[in-house]
């Protein structure tokens, strides 16, 4: 049953804090295909929150290079010209930590305006791989690395380096809280990781973030990203919630926010 000594939780669906186009090499479409697509959803504000990362070491780029940034932005105030009136555009980043390269990371956030600044962490280093290893990915050569360094040591970094990303960047939202190794074969959260993920709320919440419902996850394991427990521990430290979708295409804007009301009230207040 609800806790009914809490107020219902509230989310306003009409605003998609995090998309991402062709600029970042694994998602399709152009920035105005996006825009369009949130237009005819009927939403009144989309942010674009393109991939920055630096010192990674991985066969694939799946993020913006500085002239890509360039880009992005030059089409980003055309748009807003364009569209401005029917529709709030934000210009923003989802900054993948590298603690190696942290330095690169902040001089680069410095040399611009971005209107989010979205933390998450998708590459780490680990002994005996040559490259670094992608935590995010469904691709069987990275599973099959994970399996092999072990998927509890690998958690608990995780959240070690997202802790550490949340203190030491000008984050402004955490993004799919609780989404490494989310293509693991029978992933469980332990103990010791809900605490680590109590550690990161509390980082989160004396920097005055918000943390997002990433809708993404409804089409991986049926639940957003975070969990239903870890909302309800962002819930009680009073932390802002906003709608992501994550989408990589046009036709993923705004996807799902219909089941966000029902799973944010659906019993999961601490």
């Amino acid at each position: 049953m609800p806790n009914m000594s809490r107020p219902p939780v509230h989310i306003d669906l009409s605003r998609d804090h995090h998309v991402h186009t062709s600029f970042c090499h694994h998602a399709v479409g152009t920035m105005e295909d996006y825009v369009l697509a949130a237009r005819d959803k009927g939403l009144r504000q989309l942010n674009f929150l393109e991939h920055m990362e630096s010192g990674i070491d991985y066969f694939q780029t799946t993020w913006l290079s500085e002239s890509d940034f360039d880009d992005y932005f030059t089409e980003g105030e055309r748009l807003r010209r364009q569209y401005g009136d029917r529709l709030d555009i934000g210009l923003g980043v989802e900054v993948g930590y590298n603690p190696d390269s942290k330095d690169r990371l902040l001089e680069r956030l410095s040399k611009r305006k971005w209107d989010q600044i979205g933390i998450s962490y998708h590459y780490c280093r680990h002994p005996g791989f040559d490259h670094h290893l992608n935590l995010v990915s469904r691709k069987e050569s990275n599973i099959q690395a994970i399996l092999q360094a072990g998927p509890d040591r690998l958690l608990h970094q995780y959240f070690d380096t997202l802790i550490e990303a949340v203190q030491v960047l000008p984050g402004t939202i955490l993004c799919h809280l609780d989404a490494g190794l989310r293509y693991v074969p029978g992933l469980r959260f332990s103990e010791g990781h809900a605490a680590k993920i109590s550690l990161l709320l509390d980082a989160v919440k004396a920097k005055a973030m918000s943390v997002e419902i990433n809708t993404s996850g409804l089409a991986i394991r049926n639940e957003p990203f975070p969990a239903a427990q870890f909302v309800a521990m962002a819930i009680a430290r009073d932390i802002p919630l906003v709608a992501s979708s994550d989408a990589h295409s046009p036709k993923d804007v705004g996807r799902h926010f219909e089941r966000l009301p029902a799973f944010l009230n659906a019993g999961i207040h601490p």
